[in-house]
């Protein structure tokens, strides 16, 4: 006598995923998926927490690479390599590597991270600049624009990000894996290479210091010239779009600047873009699981769903050959004449991503401490190098007190 199909219970926050669990429940009689819509990435976190505490978490679970160490290091994830790993190739190796801790996976990429800088072409060009190759090239460029009321980029002082992927872009690694331990290093070569860099600009005034929290004003400000280019994936093109009035049209990519001597590189997926659906250990069904989440960031439908932004989120996919989805994640409006350039400089970032940074197990409670440190590093109370110290003791002790075995 039938059971009748298996349930899996799916949880996550993006935009189009309604439409896609429909898609895929229509496709299969014997495995269905039964949604339910998370307020957020934050919000995920807890409501998980909690879910795993009580026995009841569901099988599939929408989050982002940062997360995954953390999860794993609670036992609340399925290992699922073999079930998915002969579709490693499907992917690109940026998105795959957020999904993999010590080589085992937990889940299937379902977004890229695409990196890039957008900057003012019409600014750059009455000044006699160009798009910035090198940070150094990016320092001087800001250093002409400064004598003209005008700030290169922005640093929100509740915002840590951009130390976070410029140590990423250097190849430092900030945690790593050591035999039965954790590796601490805040003050590697990759971290002080970053930590130099943002503290000349910082010194030089070069930076605006425009929050987040007034959204609108920081839009504004880019619309009206005060700021210049921005370091931004895919996604954040659409705010752009929503909130300009002025400089549409004004705008092109160019990839991000490397590092003196370096090959250009791209910061790995972070809390900003690139996310994963996850199998979580309490699931009765993870084959099921991992088969449906293979399905959700493969089958051609679904991809395109969530890569249009009218009806998801505007995100690249996570497959190894997105070309086909970038002229519909990114903006024509925004870019006007470099339209066409800008495909090439989103796929070729693709190609650049650092695959080897790895997010410690308390990743989370790390973060918020950089950040509540971050906003004196902006108004020069703290040297980024004092906050890196800071940082490199604070993990340490962290990690300790919750009884991991840590080194550094």
């Amino acid at each position: 006598m039938s059971q009748g199909p298996i349930t899996l219970e799916f949880w996550g926050w993006a935009n189009g995923q309604e439409a896609v669990v429909k898609a895929f429940n229509a496709a299969h009689k014997d495995v269905q998926l039964k949604y339910t819509k998370v307020t957020d990435q934050l919000g995920t976190q807890k409501q998980l927490s909690n879910a795993v505490k009580a026995g009841n978490a569901p099988c599939l679970v929408q989050n982002t690479a940062e997360y995954v160490t953390s999860w794993v290091s609670q036992g609340a994830l399925a290992d699922i390599t073999q079930y998915v790993k002969s579709k490693e190739s499907a992917f690109n190796p940026g998105a795959w590597a957020g999904v993999q801790v010590q080589g085992k996976v937990y889940g299937v990429p379902t977004s890229s991270a695409p990196s890039f800088t957008i900057y003012r072409t019409d600014v750059f060009e009455k000044y006699g600049l160009e798009a910035p190759a090198t940070w150094d090239d990016f320092i001087a460029a800001g250093e002409v624009l400064k004598k003209h009321g005008i700030k290169i980029t922005n640093f929100a002082g509740e915002d840590p990000s951009v130390l976070e992927v410029l140590a990423m872009q250097a190849e430092a690694h900030w945690y790593a894996i050591d035999g039965d331990a954790w590796r601490v290093n805040f003050r590697d070569k990759g971290s002080l290479q970053a930590a130099e860099v943002i503290q000349e600009i910082i010194d030089k005034d070069l930076n605006s210091k425009l929050s987040f929290a007034d959204y609108a004003a920081v839009q504004r400000n880019f619309d009206s010239g005060g700021t210049v280019t921005r370091q931004i994936s895919t996604w954040q093109m659409s705010g752009m779009v929503q909130n300009f009035t002025e400089s549409l049209g004004d705008w092109a990519l160019s990839p991000w600047p490397a590092f003196a001597g370096s090959a250009v590189r791209t910061p790995a997926g972070t809390n900003q873009s690139a996310g994963l659906n996850l199998v979580t250990e309490q699931c009765k069904h993870p084959e099921q699981a991992a088969e449906a989440a293979l399905w959700l960031s493969t089958d051609p439908g679904a991809v395109k769903t969530m890569a249009t932004p009218g009806t998801g989120s505007g995100v690249l996919p996570a497959l190894k050959d997105s070309s086909a989805y970038t002229d519909v994640t990114i903006s024509k409006e925004l870019l006007g004449e470099n339209y066409e350039p800008a495909k090439k400089i989103v796929n070729d970032s693709l190609d650049t991503v650092n695959t080897d940074w790895t997010f410690g197990p308390n990743w989370t409670a790390m973060f918020t401490e950089l950040q509540s440190q971050w906003g004196k590093v902006v108004s020069k109370e703290l040297k980024v190098t004092e906050l890196l110290t800071h940082m490199q003791k604070w993990t340490v002790d962290d990690l300790k007190s919750r009884g991991i075995n840590v080194k550094g």
